[in-house]
């Protein structure tokens, strides 16, 4: 379906002394405080809700296989307590629409699954339904809780002066304020690399190989091999606002990779084969990402619960209401199939791009790594998200009828 793109809207005693030797005259009455009642507080008015333009599409639902449609099933569950209060950014839902098919999830059993997603939902087209879809995963690296010869690349928890403010441009969002009292941006990678976290106590660990750590990163969480063969998992907790620079956009442009060579193993191996000219240009990914310590489930994803292997997509929330069930027909058999939106990225930006996780493993590492499909896309939304989106497009059909009418009987 295709839907117009607009922003949502945010909400949001008196004491007196007498003389004992001389009686005073009583004093005139001074009348109570009237008691002010407060105003009514005013509700937030709802989100915009998006509204459906000309040449919308609504597709008949596909056939699920039933292990896709249980992993799916497990991972809406999931989404469910977040998904029914949290405001949806892409403007195509509302919460209360979910809640009775959050509530029918709780009674389906796996046999029942396929029939679920396919009998209960609207399967809806955005856009031109054009999809991409890369492939993410959660890495293992070597490292330490301390630092040891052979592990001494820091992993920062989040900085205490990393903010929000304004800059004196007038433009928003994370940076630090200076030591003149003036938002500004804050460090990028190469001057945390430098050193100006340094001495801090933000070490949270420690990295053995700093290639492994910007992978981390692009990630977003991983696992810590320890010393003792233990593991220490690693999520994401905030990032220094600088802008993210895919690195392998940057070696295809410069012809640095030999062609047909782009899957992130072979970018590796190309920053392991030119170590110096490597670190700087991983230095122009200016993004830098702060962690902390998982001790539950997880790793977590943008809506903060579990993300699952080869259930999880990751969208983009502008589009796509997190937690929605997604469908995709690619080129790469392996991707094609349905997921659930439960997470986000810097470089996931459109209304059809997507990136699918594929857990952690050898085999998880190779199939995201060299993930790259091509084909369309479906989301799967309450059929009461339709429905009202419907009758708002054709309002709006009748508000532009009327007021061309107007204009043309205009003298």
């Amino acid at each position: 379906m295709r839907f117009t793109s607009q922003a949502l809207a945010a909400l949001l005693g008196l004491t007196v002394a007498a003389c004992a030797t001389r009686p005073l005259p009583s004093p005139t009455p001074v009348p109570p405080p009237p008691v002010v009642t407060p105003l009514p507080v005013p509700a937030p008015p709802p989100p915009p809700r998006r509204a459906i333009e000309a040449g919308a599409f609504v597709a008949a639902p596909r056939t699920l296989s039933p292990q896709q449609a249980e992993r799916a099933l497990a991972a809406f569950r999931l989404s469910c307590p977040v998904l029914v209060r949290r405001t949806d950014g892409s403007g195509l839902t509302l919460p209360a629409e979910w809640q009775p098919l959050c509530a029918e999830a709780q009674t389906v059993t796996p046999p029942g699954a396929a029939a679920f997603f396919e009998q209960r939902f609207e399967w809806v087209q955005v856009a031109d339904g054009k999809a991409f879809a890369t492939g993410y995963y959660e890495p293992e690296l070597a490292g330490s809780r301390t630092p040891q010869p052979g592990s001494a690349v820091p992993i920062y928890r989040t900085p205490p002066d990393l903010t929000r403010c304004t800059r004196p441009d007038g433009q928003a969002g994370r940076g630090r304020i200076d030591a003149t009292g003036t938002c500004v941006l804050y460090y990028t990678r190469g001057e945390i690399e430098d050193g100006a976290l340094a001495a801090k106590g933000l070490e949270l660990a420690f990295a053995a190989d700093p290639v492994e750590l910007f992978f981390l990163q692009i990630q977003g969480s991983g696992r810590l091999r320890l010393p003792d063969g233990g593991e220490m998992r690693l999520g994401y907790e905030n990032q220094n606002g600088r802008e993210y620079i895919a690195i392998g956009r940057l070696l295809k442009e410069r012809s640095l990779l030999e062609p047909g060579k782009t899957s992130m193993q072979d970018i590796v191996a190309w920053l392991r084969a030119n170590p110096e000219q490597g670190r700087a240009i991983m230095r122009e990914n200016l993004s830098y990402i702060f962690f902390r310590e998982l001790t539950g489930p997880g790793p977590l994803g943008a809506m903060n619960v579990p993300v699952t292997g080869r259930a999880t997509v990751a969208a983009d929330p502008l589009f796509v209401p997190l937690g929605a069930p997604v469908f995709l027909t690619v080129d790469r058999p392996e991707a094609g199939g349905l997921w659930v939106a439960q997470d986000t990225g810097g470089a996931i930006k459109g209304s059809n791009r997507f990136d699918t996780f594929w857990g952690h493993g050898a085999e998880a590492t190779r199939i995201a790594g060299g993930m790259a499909a091509k084909g369309s896309a479906l989301l799967l939304l309450p059929r009461a998200s339709l429905a009202a989106a419907r009758t708002r497009a054709q309002a709006q059909t009748q508000v532009q009828a009327q007021a061309g009418a107007g204009a043309i009987t205009q003298p």
